[in-house]
């Protein structure tokens, strides 16, 4: 699934290619996707895309009658192609634009999503969000203070969108392993000097991983078709069995919270 840093370079990619363009059709070829898209959509034909923005693995396609809100899914891709290229298999919406460009959500497993905001209003799905964690709004002096009485592991904290958006399965077992923190960890039991790096690691490696293109492991290609790199850099995630690169003992498998999560029982306390 993509995640924060993939959805960040896809803004990226498609950004210089939208902004300050105007849509000349809206194509929906398959209108069921994970939820049906709305009719509202049709309303940006004619209308100047203003700003692509993001908020957690939200895409943001602003303009004067309302925001075009994109979601990936499980496997979901952005392209820009020459308007008039050849229809692909999972191809389910487009935008054309007045520079002989279209963007083009493609998405196999059809988890994504296309969602209508009107002017002044606020999306369901955005409405209980917490701060974005590249922002001065997130530190770990946040994570200690809500962390308090909570008995839920740390890994299912930070992976909590209330609690601070963007973190998730990849990224949070790489924060942990930086920290020797073991995920399965009661939240409230981890102190604030331990929460202080945590919420520090979670900044450097989103930021790394955007620097890097994002972490390509099965589905994920950026809007130019490149791959991410940030999956030479894992410490932890996909190496069960595979020795730690501190002390050498076998990485830990197992899932907590319905998610597989890796860990090294020697370094993480």
């Amino acid at each position: 699934m993509p995640e924060l840093p993939e959805v960040e370079v896809s803004r990226l990619g498609i950004a210089p290619h939208l902004e300050q363009q105007t849509i000349t059709h809206v194509q929906v070829w398959q209108p069921r996707l994970r939820w049906p898209i709305s009719a509202d959509v049709q309303q940006l034909t004619g209308e100047q895309v203003l700003s692509v923005k993001r908020r957690a693995k939200y895409l943001l396609l602003e303009t004067r009658v309302g925001t075009l809100i994109l979601h990936l899914g499980m496997s979901g891709k952005l392209h820009v192609v020459p308007t008039g290229s050849d229809k692909q298999k999972h191809d389910h919406f487009a935008l054309e634009l007045d520079n002989g460009l279209s963007l083009r959500l493609n998405d196999a497993r059809r988890f994504g999503a296309v969602l209508w905001q009107g002017p002044g209003e606020l999306h369901e799905a955005l409405s209980k969000l917490g701060p974005e964690p590249l922002t001065d709004d997130f530190t770990g002096l946040r994570l200690y203070e809500l962390s308090r009485g909570k008995s839920a592991p740390v890994k299912s904290f930070i992976m909590d969108n209330t609690i601070v958006v963007g973190v998730g399965n990849i990224y949070a077992n790489e924060a942990l392993f930086a920290t020797g923190i073991d995920p399965r960890r009661a939240a409230g039991k981890i102190s604030k000097a331990r929460y202080l790096e945590l919420g520090e690691a979670i900044k450097v490696i989103l930021a790394k991983a955007i620097a890097q293109g994002g972490t390509t492991l099965k589905d994920f290609l950026s809007a130019d078709g490149k791959p991410g790199y940030f999956k030479q850099e894992l410490q932890v995630y996909g190496r069960a069995g595979e020795p730690c690169v501190n002390c050498l003992q076998p990485i830990r498998s197992l899932r907590i919270g319905q998610r597989n999560s890796f860990f090294c029982a020697r370094c993480q306390k």
